[in-house]
């Protein structure tokens, strides 16, 4: 069966506060009270505030938990975020519509698995794409004495839920602009093109451990072995974030649904190359664990006849572990293997910018090195709260300076040296 996905665009200008949740032209009214009703049916959330971030406003959110682009199933078997919100229907087919232009920040007090700083004006505002969208942000308070773990689900899923919420304020309207995206079954998609190379995309997905979580159709990625994946269905949200990693490693739910390597791959996409599909592997602690995933991951690569491989990863360090047993062993297979990666260099340039390496490893696509530093003015308000702000990774003691303004490394910055090379479709 052939896998179609009409995607429609609403491109949204703005989001203000009303009396009534609406989509009426480009702009999307919210009514705030609905939206503090929905987040506190958690009984692990005290208090939320709704506030709007716009482009160009002298405002700081942080600490960022995940960042969320709303969407709504307009036609098709299943919803959005299967077996989170939606029920565990395959997706991935039929219609989807994307409010463009605007996402859901989630925040809250608790560091530790939310770090990340969004500006919406300066020069941190260039180095996270989220800069570019009206954000509507949700400060989460928790109960007092929610274990971290709860906390972080209780803001994952409030997050999840008032996307959804206003993703289907456009659920019966007619979008702007409309884009097709097919894959074929693995056999006749092979006889389509026979003389193009056949490409697939591996995505390493962040598993880590409590607190470092990526979820595939509802289930923690550590607890998977790798699998196949049409690529529409990440558009539909079978893949989530609920992870804790630096802000510049972190693939929020914004990235998944909008992958920026599957959509290069689907416009290359019967002119230079094949795109099969997606391969899902995570990244896992122990080694025999890393060993399985590695060797599934090349073999699956040989199932599906493959002549290239694009492989992202998600983090670093450990990780770096995980990339270079997939590339080493899909290489191995006779198929050629390139790399998408952030560096660690250093903030002098000169460490060694990932922690592990191997010959076969000689094509790589770098995001660039999280280590840089920059400092950023001070903003006149900021949604969240800056307490955390000189724990967070790539701050110090030293970050915040007495005029207000913040030295910090590029890696505190949501989505700035992204694996995914987010930034690139952002530009676009």
């Amino acid at each position: 069966m052939m896998m179609k996905l009409e995607m429609g665009y609403f491109h949204i200008k703005d989001v203000v506060f009303g009396e009534e949740s609406k989509l009426a032209g480009n702009i999307v009214t919210v009514d705030k009270r609905a939206v503090e009703k929905l987040v506190l049916e958690d009984k692990n959330l005290a208090a939320v505030t709704v506030d709007i971030a716009r482009p160009g406003e002298s405002v700081r959110i942080t600490p960022v938990k995940d960042v969320i682009e709303p969407r709504v199933k307009a036609a098709g078997k299943g919803g959005i975020f299967p077996g989170v919100i939606s029920k565990v229907d395959t997706v991935g087919a039929g219609k989807t519509y994307a409010l463009k232009g605007m996402a859901v920040v989630t925040a809250g007090p608790i560091v530790g698995f939310q770090e990340g700083i969004i500006d919406m004006t300066g020069p941190g505002a260039e180095y996270t794409p989220f800069s570019r969208l009206v954000n509507l942000c949700l400060v989460c308070e928790p109960v007092a004495g929610t274990e971290r773990h709860e906390y972080e689900k209780a803001v994952r899923l409030a997050g999840l839920r008032v996307a959804v919420y206003i993703g289907n304020l456009a659920k019966d309207l007619v979008p702007e602009e409309t884009e097709e995206f097919e894959t074929l079954p693995l056999m006749e998609g092979g006889k389509a093109y026979p003389g193009l190379p056949r490409v697939a995309y591996v995505q390493m997905l962040q598993s880590q451990g409590l607190l470092h979580d990526t979820y595939v159709y509802g289930v923690d990625a550590k607890q998977i072995v790798p699998t196949v994946l049409y690529p529409t269905e990440l558009m539909d949200g079978a893949i989530i974030s609920g992870n804790c990693v630096s802000a510049c490693d972190k693939n929020t739910t914004y990235h998944h649904l909008n992958n920026p390597v599957v959509r290069d791959l689907y416009e290359a996409h019967g002119r230079t190359l094949n795109f099969v599909g997606v391969i899902v592997t995570n990244e896992n602690v122990y080694l025999a664990d890393k060993q399985r995933s590695s060797d599934w991951t090349a073999k699956l690569c040989r199932m599906l006849d493959l002549d290239g491989a694009l492989v992202s990863q998600e983090g670093f360090g450990n990780p770096d572990t995980d990339l270079i047993m997939n590339c080493r062993k899909i290489e191995s297979e006779g198929i050629k293997t390139v790399i998408i990666t952030d560096e660690y260099a250093g903030r002098d340039g000169r460490s060694q910018s990932l922690a592990d390496a191997d010959p076969a490893a000689d094509a790589v696509v770098t995001g660039g090195n999280a280590n840089q530093l920059i400092t950023v003015p001070k903003m006149d308000k900021v949604i969240g709260t800056l307490d955390y702000v000189t724990k967070i990774a790539g701050a110090s003691d030293k970050t915040l300076h007495e005029d207000g303004s913040l030295t910090v490394e590029l890696q505190v910055f949501t989505g700035a040296t992204n694996e995914l090379g987010f930034n690139t479709l952002s530009a676009r």
